[in-house]
């Protein structure tokens, strides 16, 4: 399902939660939404998830707006950081209700998550620990088959184990059946792999649009003596360094050849430190 989103400006109060953000996600990917703390991630997901709408401009899926329009919002599974569900529902009665929503839900894949996660049916959701209710959500996320998944902060209180999993069964169920999955997480060193696209919210407008390979490989982290590799990046933009017993680590931008040249050792530079540098630099 195409993805328009045209203008996007979303007010609380004085405060810009989204200004005129503009993009498009053409094809089904794992596309990675990140930015800081009040960037605007959450208000840009609840609108594609027709839950609030915008002071102005617009989001389109294949044409229509998502607000107050059932066929789409059938299409469209949110999963956030908490409160998806109502704390009186057994989690046998979420996964019934989310059945009846959503039409290509996977009954099947959602009964062999409630074992592999190791939840009790008849538990009410206002007796489960932060972790199990994360699990329920992922549960829901992944049977719910919704055209367009999104998770926000999806596994609060769930350990390294546990994520892990999850990771592991989503690229299993999106190689298995593409879809739209649009990643929001803080954990981004864990999952950055997944991604095939990046966005990047900063202060409401939109940072970067970017394919991931090209991310990852827009930037170099170059090893070797103090002496060399402050030589070599007198004339580079350089994210950061870091120095140990002589030895001198600095990340640039592009110049992976000449750092070869240069006799210095090179490897990639993680999304996240990349990410943190795109939003802190002045005019990024």
């Amino acid at each position: 399902m195409k993805i328009e989103v045209k203008n996007l400006t979303k007010k609380y109060g004085n405060k810009l939660a989204l200004d005129a953000v503009s993009f498009t996600l053409e094809e089904p990917k794992i596309y990675g939404l990140l930015g800081r703390n009040g960037a605007g991630k959450t208000t840009f997901m609840e609108i594609l998830a027709g839950q609030i709408l915008a002071n102005s401009g617009e989001i389109l899926i294949d044409g229509e707006k998502p607000f107050d329009n059932q066929r789409l919002t059938e299409s469209i599974c949110l999963i956030k950081e908490g409160h998806n569900f109502k704390k009186d529902l057994s989690i046998k009665n979420v996964l019934k209700i989310s059945s009846l929503f959503y039409p290509n839900w996977d009954e099947e894949l959602a009964d062999a998550l409630v074992k592999e996660y190791n939840l009790e049916p008849k538990l009410k959701v206002k007796a489960l620990s932060k972790g199990m209710e994360s699990a329920l959500g992922i549960i829901v996320g992944l049977a719910s088959k919704a055209p367009i998944t999104v998770f926000d902060e999806p596994y609060i209180g769930l350990d390294a184990a546990a994520r892990k999993k999850f990771y592991d069964i989503l690229l299993r169920e999106y190689e298995e059946e593409p879809r739209t999955i649009i990643f929001s997480t803080h954990l981004i060193d864990e999952v950055s792999l997944m991604f095939e696209e990046v966005l990047i919210l900063q202060e409401g407008k939109l940072a970067l649009q970017e394919d991931a390979d090209v991310l990852r490989n827009s930037a170099t982290a170059v090893s070797g003596t103090i002496e060399q590799v402050e030589k070599f990046i007198q004339d580079k933009e350089v994210i950061t360094t870091k120095k140990l017993a002589g030895m001198m680590t600095a990340y640039v931008f592009g110049h992976s050849e000449a750092a070869k040249l240069a006799g210095l050792s090179i490897e990639g530079v993680p999304i996240q430190d990349l990410m943190i540098y795109l939003t802190e630099r002045k005019g990024a």
